[in-house]
């Protein structure tokens, strides 16, 4: 399986978004959420949830699975959002998502796929879990932005910001190309339906000096763009699964990661009988993370 990226232990929520300076993007991420969701739902996947930054912004899903590699980080989502029964918590790889084929009729994917090694298997995974008409959205880092055109112009980076295969910048961080994405999206099973582009001033002195009301409702009039051209450090995109495959019956929610046969019950330590593994239950946490 691909490396996977975790921020266990880590204090992301407070040094990243609460004390980083981040307010700018925070807000013009949650007018991309609410122009791109759905107006309910049943059952929202929430992938790479961390502390849970962007989980009541679902509210109109009856039921939210958070999902992330690093426990702590559901830990911090809990005490911040409680144990409200329409939560569940699950530490697990993207790679091998425990659930259920067709479960999910939405699903987002923010500040996420920028640590996928493998973004089609992560993206199949993703798929395989929705059902049929389910709206998915991604957000991605994009590697066709202004800033890296100008530097690519100006000699200053070496990789091109027009080539389709994504470049990795950091370990475990990745920028990819909008088409790529499109067409990754595409050979999984997902049809493209609206882009936005997000962030457009993410510059320190700018955010520094210009009133965030002001920047935000500047970048919220840009977003509209990103239907003809996306040259914005993020870009939301919204895809709704393709009809093939039915959606979830019966009351299981999770299958085996280990060897995908269906897990009954909830609340509770699981064991699959199909290999016999155990899965645990702590603290109101699932944990289905295999270790290599």
């Amino acid at each position: 399986m691909p490396p996977v990226c975790d921020y266990e232990g880590s204090d992301y929520q407070t040094r990243f978004w609460e004390e980083g300076g981040r307010a700018y993007e925070d807000t013009v991420e949650a007018i991309a959420l609410r122009r791109l969701l759905p107006p309910g739902g049943a059952f929202m996947l929430e992938l790479g949830a961390g502390a849970g930054r962007n989980t009541n912004r679902y509210q109109d899903y009856q039921r939210v699975a958070l999902v992330d590699y690093s426990r702590t980080q559901l830990e911090q989502a809990r005490e911040r959002l409680g144990e409200a029964s329409r939560y569940l918590y699950v530490a697990a790889d993207v790679y091998r998502l425990p659930f259920m084929a067709g479960l999910f009729d939405g699903a987002t994917m923010i500040r996420t796929l920028h640590h996928m090694a493998d973004p089609v298997l992560a993206l199949s995974q993703v798929r395989r879990v929705m059902a049929p008409q389910g709206a998915f959205i991604l957000e991605f880092a994009n590697k066709r932005n202004l800033k890296s055109m100008l530097r690519y112009l100006l000699g200053k980076q070496d990789w091109s910001p027009y080539s389709l295969e994504p470049v990795e910048f950091a370990a475990l961080n990745f920028d990819f190309h909008p088409k790529a994405v499109r067409g990754y999206l595409a050979g999984v099973g997902f049809t493209v339906e609206k882009q936005l582009t997000v962030s457009h001033f993410r510059v320190d002195g700018l955010k520094r000096v210009v009133p965030l009301r002001l920047l935000a409702g500047l970048d919220s009039l840009l977003q509209w763009t990103g239907g003809w051209v996306q040259v914005s450090p993020s870009v939301f995109v919204r895809s709704c699964a393709t009809s093939v495959g039915q959606a979830a019956e019966g009351d299981a929610l999770f299958q085996c990661p280990a060897c995908q046969a269906l897990i009954p019950g909830e609340g509770h330590d699981l064991q699959c009988g199909g290999c016999g593994a155990t899965w645990g239950y702590q603290d109101g946490i699932y944990d289905f993370r295999i270790k290599d």
